[in-house]
């Protein structure tokens, strides 16, 4: 009976060994680390950081939106530890000791106004890449209906971004363009482009499609609708270029290859340098590569394939 009291005793002793390395183990993991950059990727990076603060409550993350150009530059100036980026990095920024890791994926899409008076004939006829050109490229398309062949020859407004950004690079590289390329009434930032074509029933614009779509319902955020891309230029979406109802239909299409690569993108962490001795910043990372990936679905986002991460995943060793 003694020795089952004792045995009982070494064991309560071993357990609260244990759990007192676990919470040491949290504890030890402190410090601060400055974000910011890509409106693509802050929704997701905002989700990361609180569940990683969960798991380490002695570690800050500051994270701001501001699009991808400013989010290079913060990092490149250490103004901040991540800079987030919805673009390829440009070598000049790869020699400037620019150090990217990819974290996942997401891509743009081409929206208009729930109210825009030819609503139904656009959808079922979807926008053509020529046409898409027409519009942002070589502004031909001044109306409806040079764009979309509808019976309405009401003029077409045109959107595109202000500030350097991901979104506007990879729908400018759509149509082998760059950014400074697109034509249109420039509005700062995704949630402001997305009110001004909400607001305007003649307007089209592109978005992430964090912004066309609520994370929560899944579904095209009300007063916005999400244009069809006519992929094989036959005049009318098919079927199988049918996959915009839900942000869930549409992520299964990117990761399919359905949806096409540009404007379909991967999503990076810039930082200065490998970052080799800031464990903190290397340790929230590594996280995000693994066990944070389980949130990126949820949140609106495609997963990296297992070989693509376990590749990012070797920078940091």
């Amino acid at each position: 009976m003694k020795s089952l009291y004792i045995q009982g005793l070494i064991l309560v002793f071993i357990l609260n060994i244990l759990s007192s390395r676990r919470v040491y183990c949290q504890e030890r993991l402190s410090g601060q680390i400055s974000i910011s950059g890509a409106f693509a990727l802050y929704p997701m990076t905002v989700k990361w950081s609180e569940e990683f603060r969960k798991l380490n409550p002695g570690v800050k993350i500051d994270i701001s939106a501001g699009g991808a150009g400013k989010g290079i530059s913060d990092a490149l100036s250490g103004m901040v530890e991540i800079g987030m980026v919805s673009r390829e990095i440009y070598p000049e920024e790869l020699k400037n000791g620019a150090y990217p890791i990819a974290v996942t994926k997401d891509a743009v899409v081409p929206v208009i106004s729930e109210l825009n008076p030819a609503l139904n004939e656009i959808l079922s006829k979807g926008l053509k890449k020529d046409a898409g050109n027409n519009i942002w490229i070589s502004g031909k398309f001044t109306s409806w209906a040079q764009a979309f062949n509808t019976r309405t020859n009401t003029p077409i407004h045109v959107y595109t971004r202000s500030d350097a950004c991901g979104a506007a690079e990879m729908w400018a590289k759509f149509y082998g363009k760059k950014q400074e390329d697109l034509l249109g009434v420039g509005v700062f930032g995704d949630p402001g482009l997305a009110q001004a074509v909400r607001k305007d029933p003649l307007g089209i614009g592109y978005n992430n499609i964090g912004y066309a779509y609520d994370a929560s319902t899944k579904r095209q955020i009300k007063g916005l609708r999400v244009v069809p891309l006519d992929l094989n230029n036959n005049g009318k979406i098919d079927p199988d270029e049918d996959f915009y109802n839900s942000m869930n239909d549409l992520i299964a299409a990117i990761a399919s290859g359905k949806y096409p690569s540009p404007p379909a993108r991967e999503l990076y962490f810039v930082v200065k340098g490998k970052p080799v001795n800031n464990r903190v910043l290397t340790e929230f990372i590594k996280w995000v590569l693994a066990d944070g990936q389980k949130f990126v679905y949820e949140a609106g986002y495609i997963a990296l394939p297992k070989e693509k991460l376990e590749a990012e995943q070797k920078k940091l060793q």
